[in-house]
This record gives structure tokens, C-alpha cells and sequence, in this order.
């Protein structure tokens, strides 16, 4: 099987680049069968999507790249609006595309197309976006509703939200989590010690990692926290990401206690959620909410708000507050500061919990098995219906998964080692 990627958004460095690299770099442990066929676009970040190649290149030999120096806004032009000029024109036949975050191409008549939703932001936050990025996405989903065979969504409540704006069939979505990348984990003293000088960051600390946007909600968190300042002055609260597109920017009168470090490279990202007393996440949405995961990973005691995936994601190892009452985030921050150590540990341990529930390695599994169920139903009779290809192509893999049981049932013990997640 022929499988193509889109990689092209893995040079800006944001959540959706870092799903593609870790999806393809997992796929490409994982599968040494298939052939994958790695496209990438971009002129004015080509030698970053170099870079990625060299990144990506391990011992799987049926790996090709097939990268384009053409800015992205002419493809977005060719393909989302006016979808002409099929991929395989650069790309050569394919068996399957997987497409996510920006390009739609069109594909020629036997090609099997997946694509991943990582949110709808377009259509319940578009204030949240540039107006260019807004259109791009809705006309790309609206051709993702057409065409596309099988969306990957990150949550479930990102299928809901396709069901509910696309009105998309729900049997056509797969739910198919995220997970935190394995370099998140707790970090030594000395070393957190050395990154705290850098930024000038003194504990106990209150971190929140988000781009500056509305939606993110960063500037009710720097009210309640000049409010809890008031009467513990040694806490600081440390906002780190990106600026968005906007002009938008947090108001702060507290100059001394809170500090804005910019975005910041991943290696020193993992030492501040290591480092930080709880992390705080009280973003209006998310089609994820990946930083809940990376700072659960770090060991970190976390409050996310109790909407969309965030309260999906979290489950009970977080404190799940209304992302709007100021009241209800102030005692969560306020009864995590004053914790005894024993009760503190243990919610250590229960985002320690959580976050081992997530792994790349499983993403990358279920979504092979996405595409595999999905070329497999065209082989089996192309003269077929639907429902008559999925009846068939389930008794199969019935068939095979019993004759793999009755094989193992003497060698396998039966019995899984379960992470009991805490109450907290």
C-alpha cells in the first residue's frame, strides 16, 4: 500500500505540526511494509522542511520525500478554491491520502483520502483567526465533507461539533486521541534550576502555556491572579507562547509577579511545567488541549476548564473549573497552593496517571488500522455497496482475530497490568 502525507505544517512548530511529525515518525516505527510518501510545500520555510526530512529518515526503506518549493498560499489558491490539479501530479499513484490542517487536494478516482479535524475553530471561534485562515478552513472542510472517506478526529467532542456545523455522518468519523511527545517528563532540580535563571523565573510559580489570543482566556487567569497576589506575594504567575495573528494583548498592572516569556524552545518549555507549582489551563475551547497533557506528563498538578475536550482529556486528574467564574478559578489556584505534601503528591501522581494513558505509539496504531480497514473495503469488490464491504471486511478480520486468540491462548497470560486513576 502506497500511503502519502501531507507534512508541509510541520515547520511552523505549533500543536498541528507536531501531531504530523510524531504521527509519521510512529507510523514509520511501527510500519515496515507499506510505502509512505512524505509531501511537503513551503518557500519561504523549505530548508525547515529539509531539516524535517533529515529528522524523520530512519531504517524504514520504503520512505520517499516529494518536496516542493511553492508557497502555500498558491496551493491553498489551486487546490482548496478552485481543487484542480490532483496531488498525484507530483507525487506520482497512491493508495491513500492523509491530509490534516491547511491543503485539500483533490486526488485521482481510485485514491482513499483521510483527513484529520483537529477543531472547529472556524466555525465557533472565527474571531480567534485571520479572516484569510477562517475562509481557507471552512471551504477546505467543506471539500473534506465531500470527498473525504474516513475524518480523524482528535476528541470526541470534535466529532460532535463535525456532526453538528458539517452535519457529517457519524460512522464516517473515528475518534483517534493525541499524546504528549516522549521528552515530556519530570526533570531533575539542577536542571529546571538553570532555565529558571535564564528566564529570571523564581518559585513557586503559576504557569500557563497558550498563544495570546482571546479565546485562550490568559486574561481572566491575570486577574484572578492579582487578586490571590494581594495576599501571597511570593507567587508569580509565568504566561509562556506565541503572540496570534491579532493585535490582542493581556492587561497587567502587576509588573513584579508576572512574567510574559515569549514562545520558548520545547527543551526549556518541559523544565518550566516541571518546575511549576500547577498549571493552569482555562481556555473558552479546545479540539484537544495538548500543554494538559505535556504538563500532566511533567508531573504537574493541573486546573483546565470543564468544557469541550479539556474536561474529555483531564478527566477527574485535573481540577475542572468553569473557565468564566472568577470565583471558582481562584479557589482552585488557592487550594492547590495550600495542599499539605501528601495531598499534593497525589495529584502528582494522578496526572502521572493520565498522561501514561496516552501514547504516539497507539495513535500512530489505531490510525494505520484506519487506513488499512479503509483500502481494504475498495479491494474486496469495487461492484460492492458500502454496508455489504464492511460486513465482509468485519467477518474477516473476526475470523482472524479468533484464529490469532485460539493461537496465543496458551503463551499469552490474560491477565493487564490497569493504571487505577485517583479521585481527587
Amino acid at each position: 500500500m502506497k500511503i502519502a502525507i501531507d507534512i508541509s505544517q510541520t515547520v511552523y512548530g505549533t500543536g498541528v505540526g507536531r501531531y504530523t511529525q510524531e504521527l509519521v515518525q510512529n507510523l514509520l516505527n511501527i510500519d515496515k511494509q507499506n510505502e509512505y510518501i512524505l509531501f511537503g510545500a513551503s518557500l519561504r520555510q523549505f530548508l525547515k522542511l529539509k531539516k524535517i526530512k533529515n529528522e524523520l529518515v530512519n531504517s524504514n526503506k520504503n520512505l520517499t520525500f516529494k518536496l516542493i518549493p511553492l508557497p502555500l498560499f498558491l496551493l491553498e489558491f489551486i487546490w482548496n478554491k478552485f481543487h484542480f490539479l490532483p496531488i498525484e501530479t507530483f507525487i506520482g499513484k497512491i493508495d491513500l491520502l492523509h491530509t490534516s490542517d491547511w491543503l485539500e487536494p483533490p486526488t485521482t478516482k481510485d485514491t482513499k483520502k483521510v483527513t484529520t479535524v483537529h477543531d472547529m475553530l472556524a466555525y465557533l471561534f472565527p474571531q480567534s483567526s485571520h479572516p484569510r485562515i477562517v475562509r481557507n478552513q471552512r471551504a477546505k472542510l467543506e471539500r473534506v465533507k465531500k470527498e473525504t472517506h474516513i475524518i480523524i478526529a482528535d476528541s470526541k467532542t470534535t466529532k460532535e461539533d463535525l456532526v453538528k456545523f458539517l452535519q457529517v455522518p457519524g460512522d464516517k468519523i473515528k475518534v483517534v486521541y493525541l499524546a504528549a511527545s516522549s521528552q515530556f517528563k519530570p526533570q531533575d532540580e539542577d536542571v529546571i534550576e538553570k532555565v529558571l535563571q535564564k528566564y529570571k523565573i523564581k518559585k513557586p510559580y503559576i504557569l500557563s502555556v497558550s498563544t495570546q489570543e482571546p479565546r485562550k482566556n490568559i486574561q481572566k487567569l491575570i486577574d484572578v491572579f492579582e487578586n490571590i497576589s494581594k495576599l501571597r506575594s511570593d507567587i508569580t504567575l509565568v504566561l509562556t507562547g506565541k503572540k496570534a495573528w491579532t493585535t490582542y494583548e493581556q492587561v497587567s498592572t502587576d509588573k513584579e509577579n508576572i512574567i510574559f516569556t515569549g514562545y520558548i524552545p520545547e527543551d526549556d518549555l518541559i523544565c518550566l511545567y516541571s518546575g511549576c507549582r500547577v498549571f493552569v489551563y482555562p481556555s473558552l475551547y479546545e479540539g484537544f488541549g495538548l500543554p494538559i497533557l505535556e504538563a500532566m506528563a511533567c508531573g504537574v498538578p493541573t486546573i483546565t476548564s470543564n468544557n469541550s475536550s479539556m474536561a474529555e482529556i483531564a478527566k477527574d486528574a485535573a481540577i475542572l473549573i468553569d473557565p468564566r467564574s472568577d470565583s471558582q478559578l481562584t479557589k482552585a489556584i488557592e487550594m492547590v497552593l495550600d495542599l499539605k505534601l501528601e495531598d499534593y503528591q497525589k495529584m502528582v501522581n494522578a496526572s502521572l496517571n493520565r498522561a501514561r494513558q496516552y501514547s504516539w505509539a497507539k495513535t500512530a496504531k489505531q490510525t494505520l488500522q484506519i487506513y488499512k480497514d479503509l483500502v481494504k473495503l475498495a479491494e474486496i469488490n469495487p461492484t460492492m455497496s458500502k454496508d455489504e464491504k464492511t460486513q465482509k471486511a468485519n467477518k474477516k478480520e473476526e475470523d482472524q482475530n479468533n484464529e490469532q486468540k485460539n493461537n496465543k491462548q496458551k503463551t499469552t497470560d490474560p491477565k493487564k497490568n490497569q493504571i487505577k486513576e485517583l479521585t481527587l
